[in-house]
């Protein structure tokens, strides 16, 4: 498995202090139904390496951060 993208470990702990449920994250990045908002946003947490742009700016949206503090 790849190492993962140093960016990850700071969308780890905006996550960790947004203080927000995995199932209100994935609501706020945009699914609809709770099973698959607490799938996805568990998915990014754990399984992403390299995470997309897009999926960047619907996290930092979702936790009231920049992309720019995740990726610097």
């Amino acid at each position: 498995m790849p190492n993962a993208d140093p960016a990850m470990d700071k969308i780890k702990a905006a996550f960790a202090k947004s203080k927000l449920s995995l199932v209100e994250l994935g609501r706020r990045m945009g699914y609809e139904s709770d099973a698959a908002a607490k799938k996805s946003a568990w998915q990014f947490l754990n399984k992403t390496n390299d995470p997309r742009l897009s999926m960047l700016r619907k996290f930092a949206a979702a936790v009231g951060v920049s992309v720019r503090s995740l990726i610097d």
